[in-house]
């Protein structure tokens, strides 16, 4: 059988997490680890993978990629890999569980023993964290990050590069906004705005103007 050849972007701690999700997938093939900052770190390796410039991903013929980065570069990362050309792919580990009617796009990372419900849309780049729960009809915008143990009840969206904290619950029928930052173990019982952070139970608004943050 054929294994699909793949490339993580990125060489950080994320990056080795992904590694062992990769090994749990049949059929995957991890080629190489991407690096686009620094250079001092080409030409070595982790886990026995090498590690090659982000300008050099081309040589390596047909790959598809998957982000590996947490940060708010996270988005400008795939952007400087899709302008060249590079097709995304998707890390779904075997112990999850997706409803046959779930739609997932492109570069969508979804972590050991996650449940995704029926007719839930999760758009591009989510990652979506160890043991999430995310209900039926539920929408997820692209590059917004689910943590470990976090509970999302049906028909919510969430808006795009929002952060859902730890074992945070977001309550049926709700909207987090853009960019919005759900804190830790929160509880979620209203509208969230865009670019705000909330925290407690129930969650309250705790800053305003938040741009992103590490997932």
């Amino acid at each position: 059988m054929n294994r699909e050849r793949i490339a993580l972007l990125g060489t950080g701690l994320f990056a080795e997490e992904l590694t062992d999700l990769v090994s749990a997938i049949v059929g995957i093939e991890l080629v190489t680890y991407v690096e686009n900052l620094d250079r001092a770190r080409v030409g070595k390796s982790s886990n026995g993978v090498p590690i090659v410039w982000v300008d050099d991903i081309l040589q390596l013929g047909d790959i598809g990629a998957v982000s590996a980065i947490t940060t708010t570069e996270r988005e400008r990362y795939v952007a400087q890999v899709a302008a060249m050309g590079i097709r995304f792919t998707r890390l779904v580990h075997p112990s999850a569980v997706v409803a046959p009617s779930a739609a997932l796009g492109l570069g969508v990372v979804i972590q050991a023993n996650v449940v995704i419900g029926a007719q839930t849309v999760l758009g591009d780049h989510v990652i979506v964290n160890r043991g999430a729960l995310i209900g039926h009809h539920s929408r997820l915008g692209e590059f917004a990050t689910v943590q470990a143990g976090a509970n999302i009840s049906g028909a919510t969206d969430i808006g795009a590069r929002a952060y859902v904290g730890p074992s945070a619950t977001v309550l049926d029928h709700l909207r987090v906004g853009e960019g919005a930052l759900i804190g830790a173990g929160a509880v979620v019982t209203r509208d969230v705005e865009p670019h705000v952070q909330v925290v407690g139970v129930p969650a309250r608004v705790v800053k305003r103007g938040v741009t992103g943050r590490a997932s």
